[in-house]
């Protein structure tokens, strides 16, 4: 692939957002939930607190002079997780309404109901 083909690709727009609840339905955390730390949408992929926790060895170095084994949360794919419907408590696909007025509204299809933004 040509540099000036590099630059033009597009990356869709993910339907999970930062902050949101999601139940993961494959892999080696499947049925665990958790909540969106991060969206890596060049990679397709997701951070969820408290998932895909690994083990990293550090050695030592002049910024951690003791060394040792952290516990480490890495990313997972995307189409692994579903977000939990706030009303059922059980996981849905999201859909996208124009609810309120001309606003587009991210919508979860088990309920119909709006899912709301997490604020901080």
């Amino acid at each position: 692939m040509s540099k000036r083909q590099a630059t033009s690709i597009k990356y869709q727009k993910s339907k999970i957002l930062k902050g949101d609840k999601v139940l993961v339905i494959a892999g080696k955390d499947r049925h665990k939930t958790g909540t969106v730390e991060r969206v890596i949408p060049k990679n397709n992929r997701v951070v969820v607190t408290g998932i895909n926790i690994v083990k990293k060895h550090l050695k030592r170095s002049t910024n951690n002079p003791q060394g040792g084994i952290i516990d480490k949360t890495l990313s997972i794919d995307i189409s692994n997780v579903m977000i939990i419907d706030a009303k059922s408590g059980k996981p849905s696909r999201v859909g996208y309404s124009n609810m309120a007025g001309s606003q587009k509204q991210r919508i979860a299809k088990r309920s119909g109901e709006a899912i709301k933004k997490e604020s901080k």
